[in-house]
């Protein structure tokens, strides 16, 4: 069986083995493929793996031995599915590998937000600490997290994780779903969507993309909440409209905010976010690390395992 990975890198920059994967089939990886190049690299593949190229109608029109797509992550927004089904090409994804690396980074952009972190040392390193009349010094209030409030917009497996963390800081934890969540912890509330905007120290966004949620942080909603509040993203980035949150972030409308996705990725020189005030921004990197990526790994290994032997699992469905 031929394989080929088309953008391999991300998933695997060089701390990792292609070994196993390699053992199923003839392994081609490539770091990068750009969209000219994707249906000549895929042409004589049985089985493609992709994370970021497109493979829709089109390139899959041309790619007569396919049998089998694997993303390299959970959201399967490459592919065109519909497409894919009518060939009888299975597509499968990778759901909930990161799920505690995605809590980690929630809670390093709040405990940045909480202390200031990145500006306060940043003044260290500009020498503000060694100019300093007394022992210490802060540029802004600084925040203890227990007993402020906390609201998830969606409580799929990252949102009760996150739930589950933010009790041991000692937050009230609000939230709310499209779907009845299979578990609500008791310390949890479910409310409305409304509720969460007006009653929130924090809002932290796990919902999947839809046309429902796109925009959901929206200028309307950004007027709901306390001035006082941060935002947080580490779902997706077109959930936000982008000027919407600047525009409240420096009018004062908004506290702060910590984000890890953006909606154009890598952003545009010109995206307003980049120079908005209190608006902390990490590469889209919750999902990456070691630990994380191993099993990601582990999983795309398995599920093209399954799939040789008729068993296929983690399929993706129209």
């Amino acid at each position: 069986m031929k394989l080929v990975v088309l953008d391999g890198f991300m998933m695997n920059p060089g701390d990792l083995g292609w070994e196993e994967l390699g053992s199923l089939g003839e392994l081609a990886v490539f770091d990068r493929t750009p969209p000219e190049l994707t249906v000549e690299r895929a042409k004589d593949a049985e089985a493609v793996f992709t994370n970021k190229v497109v493979l829709g109608a089109e390139q899959i029109r041309q790619l007569p031995r396919l049998r089998y797509i694997g993303v390299l992550a959970t959201g399967t927004n490459v592919v065109d599915i519909p497409a894919a089904t009518a060939r009888k090409i299975v597509v499968t994804n990778v759901p909930a590998y990161s799920t505690e690396s995605v809590v980690q980074m929630v809670f390093a952009h709040v405990l940045n937000l909480s202390f200031g972190l990145a500006d306060h040392t940043r003044g260290v390193r500009e020498g503000r600490w060694q100019r300093s009349p007394d022992f210490c010094y802060w540029d802004q209030p600084l925040i203890e997290l227990s007993g402020k409030i906390m609201g998830l917009i969606g409580f799929g497996r990252i949102g009760l994780a996150v739930a589950v963390a933010a009790r041991g800081f000692g937050l009230q934890v609000l939230a709310t779903s499209r779907s009845i969540p299979r578990y609500v912890p008791n310390e949890v509330r479910l409310v409305s969507l409304e509720e969460i905007f007006r009653l929130s120290d924090i809002v932290s966004l796990h919902c999947p993309l839809t046309p429902e949620t796109r925009q959901i942080i929206n200028r309307k909603h950004l007027a709901m909440m306390k001035p006082l509040a941060w935002l947080i993203n580490t779902g997706r980035g077109p959930l936000i409209d982008e000027q919407a949150l600047a525009d409240a972030l420096n009018s004062g409308k908004l506290a702060g905010a910590g984000l890890d996705v953006l909606a154009t990725e890598p952003p545009k020189p010109d995206n307003p976010l980049l120079t908005a005030k209190n608006c902390f921004i990490t590469p889209h990197i919750a999902w990456a690390t070691v630990q994380s990526r191993q099993r990601l790994m582990r999983t795309v290994v398995a599920n093209l395992r399954a799939f040789q032997e008729d068993r296929p699992m983690n399929v993706v469905r129209e």
